[in-house]
């Protein structure tokens, strides 16, 4: 792929602004970013908090080309080092990378680079940086700085937590005096403290942003028909990318097949797939194709398609930093993006027993615990989700956001103490030894013929419930499990979450009365079409161009996949979507009038200038 040339060569140092506009065609910082890069152009080490598509990147990115020297910037992520790295030779700087899915010649060759002296930014894993001589290489060349990216893998609290990323506390010792950036966009108070203390950061200033994304669309609702709620938002993205997230291999298989039977495009990605298999499916999703990614956890870190219409969980995760890793993959153009997690009472006890068998200590376990306790507490807020999840993140949002459901179409509570306590007396009265189903056929009254086998139909609570309809008990049984009163016992032999269990400290203060039961009111089927409106989907969009430029827009965009398919890269390292939509409104005449469109820079602007200008002639 040809380079365009070195833009950085012999850029001032001190010059960001300069260095913003020249090479990333960007007139102006945003946020944090210009407080960080003058601290770090100076030489101090800071600590990073952005949230996903918040311009991270920038704040290494731009001094490395101001500081002599090569950048190195440490990431677990092979697809976000391949896609960084495309993307910064699109705009001339020198970028190489060294992991462990290169080609023999292509890694020959950065070496070269990196020995000559001519690569402003290396990016490498931590496995590599700390064998194969990587870092005794390195000491022999002038450092510019040092950038841990995904620093949440550093700490025993993270979510992510990667016990060699420990190591990289001996970098100060191994590079004095070269500053260094710890950089995530999910760490909580505990985490932060934790990556400044593992990476030798004492020092370190913090540079924390808001974790509010203002076009992401937070939704939860509880399973009444999976395939079915899934199937209504992909209606309402047809043509659109997005990830839907399982919390098992078994699963995406699952519903990835029952997602072609229905004749949507959907690819299926987990550990278990064949190495081949997990790249076809990669390149496929980074090409820019309309694609459904049905995928584990093990897919989505790394991945900087901007596109990214809609994430799905159809399984809860266990804490809000996964969750929060996980959504912010949807929308990084700052267009309108969907997030929805559908979760019942069984995810939550399948998450709690895990959590239960887990060999971790103590006082990690408790911080487990809380986190999870957390999550819950997210999907069944009757409040402003957002809201909620900022406050996990310590941060406190003055006002309700508008953009979550329950901002769209809030839930109503009510004083559910008799209904928990006719539930919880089913329960008991049953033996503590049956499912969901069960129960709530002693509720209703139904003589099934396990009801009437196991006698139920003579207990005192047979039948209690049979003023309300079965969705609310269910409901009611989840907000229970979810509260802690009921748990779920696992069928030892079969692996199976199966019959419910009364919590006694948790459940007897509720059957004597002694502490009252708020419920949501969950949403009828109607209203749950309401709360997923497809309108909401567009309340934040870009203003529409014209029917002319419309056309121009899409021309656009056939001549950038073609140059990506001819070029082997993701289309978006080329331009986004957002500059061909203004170059589709402004029909620029000529390089000058292109050049001051955000996002065109000066390799760009001279590698694509002509091209685009022709396409914008034809349209």
């Amino acid at each position: 792929m040809p380079d365009g040339g070195r833009i950085r060569a012999g850029a001032p140092a001190g010059a960001p602004q300069e260095v913003l506009r020249r090479v990333f065609g960007f007139p102006a910082f945003r946020g944090l970013q210009q407080q960080t890069i003058d601290h770090v152009v100076a030489g101090g080490d800071a600590l990073v908090l952005m949230p996903t598509g918040g311009g991270k990147s920038m704040c290494y990115q731009i001094p490395a080309l101001c500081r002599p020297g090569t950048a190195v910037v440490v990431s677990p992520l092979i697809a976000l080092m391949d896609d960084q790295v495309a993307a910064l030779r699109q705009l001339g700087v020198a970028a190489g990378a060294l992991h462990s899915e290169l080609e023999p010649d292509e890694q020959r060759r950065v070496g070269r680079e990196l020995d000559g002296g001519r690569l402003d930014l290396l990016y490498v894993s931590p496995e590599r940086l700390l064998g194969s001589g990587t870092t005794e290489r390195l000491q022999r060349r002038e450092i510019a700085l040092i950038a841990i990216d995904e620093a949440h893998c550093v700490s025993q609290w993270g979510h992510e937590f990667r016990p060699e990323y420990r190591a990289l506390a001996g970098l100060a010792d191994r590079f004095p005096g070269v500053p260094r950036l710890a950089l995530t966009a999910t760490a909580d108070p505990r985490t932060r403290d934790d990556i400044l203390a593992s990476l030798a950061m004492g020092e370190a200033r913090v540079f924390a942003a808001s974790f509010h994304r203002p076009n992401l669309f937070l939704a939860c609702a509880p399973k009444l028909g999976e395939t079915a709620q899934l199937l209504a938002l992909l209606q309402r993205h047809a043509g659109a990318a997005g990830i839907v997230y399982c919390g098992s291999r078994a699963k995406t298989e699952r519903v990835t097949a029952s997602l072609r039977a229905k004749g949507v495009t959907a690819i299926a990605y987990h550990a278990g797939l064949p190495a081949d298999e997990k790249r076809a499916a990669l390149v496929r999703f980074r090409s820019g194709e309309a694609i459904v990614m049905v995928a584990t956890i093990a897919f989505g870190m790394g991945i900087d398609r901007p596109d990214v219409r809609f994430v799905v969980h159809l399984d809860m995760p266990d804490s809000p930093e996964a969750y929060y890793q996980q959504i912010g993959r949807a929308g990084r153009d700052d267009d309108p993006a969907d997030t929805l997690l559908l979760y019942g009472g069984e995810d939550i006890a399948r998450a709690r027993h895990w959590l239960g068998q887990s060999a971790a200590p103590e006082a990690q376990r408790h911080v487990m615990r809380a986190r999870l306790e957390a999550m819950i507490a997210l999907t069944e807020t009757a409040g402003c989700r957002t809201r909620s999840l900022l406050a996990c993140f310590g941060e406190e949002l003055g006002h309700d956001c508008g953009h979550c459901d329950n901002c769209a179409a809030p839930v109503s509570t009510f004083d559910g103490t008799t209904e928990a306590q006719k539930v919880l007396s089913a329960v008991y009265r049953t033996g503590q030894r049956f499912g969901v189903s069960h129960v709530v056929s002693v509720l209703l009254g139904r003589t099934t013929e396990k009801v009437t086998h196991w006698h139920h139909d003579l207990l005192s609570t047979f039948g209690v419930g049979a003023d309300r309809g079965e969705g609310f008990w269910r409901s009611v049984i989840r907000q229970l499990i979810a509260r802690g009163a009921m748990g779920v016992e696992v069928d030892a032999a079969e692996g199976k979450f199966s019959s419910l269990a009364l919590v006694p400290d948790k459940a007897r203060p509720i059957l004597r009365g002694e502490e009252r039961v708020i419920l949501r009111e969950d949403s009828s089927p109607q209203r749950d079409r309401k709360r997923g409106s497809p309108g909401r989907a567009s309340r934040t969009k870009p203003a529409a161009v014209g029917s002319a430029d419309g056309v121009g827009f899409e021309a656009l965009r056939a001549w950038r996949a073609a140059e990506a398919k001819v070029q082997r890269v993701p289309p978006y390292v080329i331009f986004h979507d957002s500059v061909l939509r203004d170059i589709a409104a402004t029909r620029p005449a000529g390089l000058d009038e292109m050049g001051q469109i955000k996002g065109v820079g000066t390799s760009k602007l001279a590698r694509y200038g002509a091209a685009v200008l022709a396409v914008v002639r034809r349209g």
